[in-house]
């Protein structure tokens, strides 16, 4: 079976990188920057030091901070009429996955034309997108290096699901420096996000011997360093060893895909405008369970990585305490326990379990479910 391993062409990682990123920016020869970033990034002045980093190339700026915390269709088309009218020629996103999700939908829309949901599913437009720079500033989501956009369709609650090469960013720049400021919440939430897309990269139909090899890793560095950065979030080698493992676990989804675990998660974030990370936490351990009957062994493998002694446990054993480390790895840092803590309804499972299934993540889901099963899965995890 062939395999096509998708990545950005240059990646910058460490302390020091944003700059080494600007030398580069120049390099390509591009004049002026879209800056797609959020509201809270932008009043903190990062934004303004980008800008002004890129003035010291000779590169001009223009500032969008429209970026919701779940993207919406309007969040890219109000950036696309300002990259428009401001006759930009790249774009530069800076923060985690919602300003790197919006600046993937804005300059795929830029090069192809169309409305951004005309491209949700796989692969669906012609066209390379816009060049992307993404300056990250979270260590989670990894959407920084992947060909994954998701986008809120605020019309129908659903977030739509774009998976296409040509969303790809030309270049993204993790520096650690820019991660200090996380406050612990962010910290835990993107940190087990990035938990969700190794496990589910590892246990994915679509895994490859790379993918497997990124995902573990990716599990082994959260597992030794995500309450430390939690707990100290200016410790900088806790952070820069987050950086690289939520980038691990990037490089395996972005080519093994994920499961069921996003499909529903991607429903609670449209339905209830809910933090992504926090619900990727929530549902792990009960997605897990219900995969425990088909892949153990992987399971097991996922339980060696977190630092668990297997050498006495079987495949089932192995796989119980995988789903109880992940679920003690969420407590120490402070994830809720349920989804009726975050304000989601009993009455509304039928409806996400239905939208659910129609999620292109749940594809390489190892064990197919029906909707009754993903019913009860959202059941077990309130």
């Amino acid at each position: 079976m062939s395999s096509t391993f998708f990545i950005p062409a240059v990646n910058m990682m460490g302390v020091g990188s944003l700059d080494e990123a600007m030398t580069a920016i120049r390099n390509q020869g591009f004049r002026r920057a879209l800056i797609v970033t959020d509201a809270g990034l932008a009043k903190a002045g990062v934004a303004t030091k980008v800008a002004q980093l890129l003035n010291q190339q000779d590169i001009d700026s223009v500032l969008y901070d429209g970026a919701k915390p779940n993207p919406t269709v309007g969040n890219v088309e109000k950036g696309l009429d300002l990259l428009r009218s401001s006759q930009c020629d790249f774009v530069i996103s800076l923060g985690g996955g919602s300003p790197h999700d919006c600046a993937k939908g804005i300059a795929l829309c830029a090069t192809n034309g169309g409305h951004i949901s005309d491209y949700e599913g796989v692969d669906r437009s012609a066209k390379p997108q816009l060049p992307l720079v993404s300056i990250n500033t979270t260590a989670g989501t990894a959407s920084e290096m992947t060909r994954f956009c998701i986008i809120t369709d605020e019309v129908r609650h659903v977030k739509m699901a774009i998976v296409d090469r040509n969303v790809t960013p030309l270049m993204s720049v993790n520096d650690p420096s820019l991660m200090v400021a996380m406050p612990k919440g962010l910290t835990a939430a993107t940190g087990m996000d990035a938990l969700t897309h190794a496990v589910e990269a590892y246990v994915s139909t679509a895994a490859t011997p790379i993918t497997d090899a990124c995902a573990l890793k990716a599990v082994t560095l959260i597992a030794e360093n995500l309450r430390q950065a939690v707990e100290t979030g200016s410790d900088m080698s806790a952070r820069e060893n987050m950086a690289y493992a939520q980038f691990l676990a990037g490089m395996a989804f972005n080519n093994a895909s994920l499961g069921y675990v996003h499909a529903m998660a991607h429903q609670l974030g449209g339905f209830y405008d809910l933090p992504h990370g926090v619900c990727n936490a929530v549902l792990l351990p009960h997605v897990e369970s219900f995969n425990a009957s088909v892949c153990p062994a992987r399971l097991r493998d996922v339980a060696q990585a977190m630092g668990v002694d297997i050498k006495n446990l079987n495949a089932e054993q192995g796989a119980q305490a995988a789903l109880d480390a992940i679920r003690k790895l969420s407590k120490d840092i402070g994830i809720p326990a349920g989804l009726k803590e975050l304000g989601a309804k009993l009455d509304d499972i039928p409806i996400l379990a239905a939208n659910a299934m129609k999620d292109a993540c749940g594809l390489t889901n190892p064990r197919q479910a029906e909707q009754h099963d993903i019913e009860e899965i959202f059941r077990n995890a309130f």
